[in-house]
């Protein structure tokens, strides 16, 4: 028999790597998509040779209509997805490059609801499967110097809600994992200032990428991991938007001095 196959976008580094290790020892044959290559066969060779499930390598920009058809096509087939590509931007929106703007929309987003759709689709079908999609506390409030990146995430977090409830009772489990800060190449890509973040809000890949796994197993809309990310999450939610964006702002312009 064939072993389970799952996709992991952003699977060179981080979380998307870690999910990437976890699924494989899980026994799941994975299929790595990012755009880096080399580090794609790198990562390939040692999940290979750690005897669990095989892996292939399929690099991709996610960005690229025709390359993302290609991984669109990939998707239809496997029985778990994983959609953890995406990357932020850090300043006044005004000063930003507005070209990089959009295609970071067109990966947190357009590539995701493609992505999302092509593997529910068949999923249902199937009447099995399971899709995470890794959103962010940062999609739980505005986010001044950082607005587009929360405002992609909150979409990925509502889009998931919904499609998880649209899918009960199918076979198919949705699930948004709604991280923190954690310990991944993503501060220093965005320009994050993020030295002065204490220590204790930090988490690692792998246990984010486990409680990911996790809530999907149990089909839970909504993962946040760990303890102070939960209380944070939750009285983003029941606070002002008012009272939460000056929060946000004061608290990045201090990290930015």
């Amino acid at each position: 028999m064939n072993k389970p196959v799952a996709l992991i976008t952003g699977a060179s580094v981080g979380i998307g790597e870690q999910f990437a290790r976890q699924l494989s020892e899980r026994g799941r044959d994975v299929v790595l998509v990012a755009r880096d290559a080399a580090r794609l066969e790198v990562l390939a060779k040692e999940i290979d040779g750690l005897g669990g499930g095989r892996a292939e390598v399929l690099a991709a920009d996610l960005t690229d209509p025709q390359q993302l058809g290609a991984v669109e096509a990939r998707a239809r087939t496997v029985d778990i997805l994983v959609n953890n590509a995406g990357f932020g931007s850090f300043g006044p929106f005004h000063t930003l490059d507005v070209e990089t703007e959009i295609r970071e929309i067109n990966l947190n987003v357009i590539a995701l609801v493609r992505l999302t759709h092509a593997a529910a689709s068949a999923m249902a079908e199937r009447g099995r499967g399971g899709i995470l999609n890794v959103s962010s506390l940062a999609g739980f409030q505005p986010g001044p110097s950082n607005a587009t990146y929360g405002a992609t995430k909150a979409f990925v977090t509502s889009f998931t809600e919904a499609v998880h409830e649209e899918l009960k009772g199918t076979g198919v489990s949705v699930t948004a994992l709604c991280p923190g800060f954690t310990h991944t190449e993503f501060q220093t890509r965005a320009s994050v200032p993020a030295s002065e973040v204490p220590g204790f809000m930090w988490q690692d890949a792998p246990e984010v990428a486990r409680a990911g796994l996790e809530g999907l197993a149990k089909n839970r809309a909504i993962v946040i991991p760990g303890g102070l990310n939960k209380v944070m999450g939750n009285f983003s939610m029941v606070t002002p938007h008012a009272i939460t964006r000056r929060v946000g702002a004061m608290v990045l312009k201090r990290a930015a001095n």
